[in-house]
């Protein structure tokens, strides 16, 4: 089986930053058709430009995909560009605290409807264009669509500041789960990738100045350092690639060994 993903389209949300944007441009290094799309749209203007070459293969899309008509107005866009869409990657997430003793804390529902609620309905309507367009396609082996969905392995630990962030990712788990059985008889593969501690931006701010932060965090990684966004892109292909061809409702973890550890110790750096 083959891990390429050339000449496949892909949409990537979250693709502005972070793992988001390591995940769209390592598909377009793979020869993939890329969307890039996120809110941010001075942002994806900076980190991709604007294309509008025909011969181009990364394209932007900026949009809140809460919206049900954002979400219509991408699966166009990309059908505009690139005729078919093969590849779903939900990377888009917001990381948040929650306070547990206030009673107006609303994070819980915000995490959930931005984390998972967003990448359920995008996967339901990109899920239904997957299905059309291999209408006429009979052969069983063939795989007619990959959605990979970005978690973290906070969805198996406690920690009450990040009840809404481990609850929303928790949920994301379940609903790869569901997607996968309910999607399995149409070729469509749906997994995600739990990841554990990233270098991001914002966890660069957090660093700076903080040589206690850095050691926490990779003293309880058993590899022994921070990840690159880049590095959970890989998995993200092979997921997404023929080599996968019989892993569908898999949750698999990219965060150096972290989630092998003790959860309660854990929960606490």
């Amino acid at each position: 089986m083959s891990f390429s993903i050339s000449g496949k389209t892909a949409i990537v949300t979250g693709a502005a930053n972070g793992i988001g944007l390591a995940i769209a441009r390592h598909f377009v290094d793979q020869g993939a058709n890329v969307v890039f799309a996120d809110r941010d749209e001075a942002a994806l203007l900076h980190e991709v430009g604007e294309n509008t070459n025909d011969e181009a293969t990364a394209r932007i899309f900026a949009g809140d995909l809460r919206e049900k008509l954002t979400i219509e107005n991408l699966l166009s866009f990309t059908l505009d560009a690139f005729d078919r869409v093969d590849i779903l990657v939900n990377a888009s997430r917001q990381f948040g605290l929650t306070d547990v003793h206030n009673r107006d804390d609303d994070s819980v529902d915000l995490l959930l409807q931005q984390n998972m609620g967003c990448a359920m309905q995008l996967s339901q309507r990109i899920a239904a264009r997957m299905i059309k367009q291999a209408e006429g396609n009979e052969d069983d082996r063939d795989q007619i669509g990959s959605i990979v969905n970005l978690s973290s392995i906070a969805a198996s630990m406690t920690n009450p500041d990040l009840m809404g962030f481990s609850i929303a990712a928790a949920a994301m788990n379940q609903m790869t789960r569901s997607m996968a059985v309910s999607l399995a008889p149409n070729r469509i593969r749906v997994n995600a990738v739990a990841v554990g501690s990233m270098m991001s931006a914002s966890l660069m701010t957090k660093l700076q100045g903080s040589e206690e932060m850095r050691e926490t965090i990779t003293e309880h990684t058993p590899l022994g350092r921070i990840a690159l966004a880049s590095e959970v892109a890989g998995v993200v292909q092979f997921l997404s690639s023929e080599a996968a061809s019989f892993v569908t409702g898999q949750v698999i973890s990219a965060d150096g060994g972290r989630s092998l550890l003790d959860p309660v110790k854990l929960s606490q750096h």
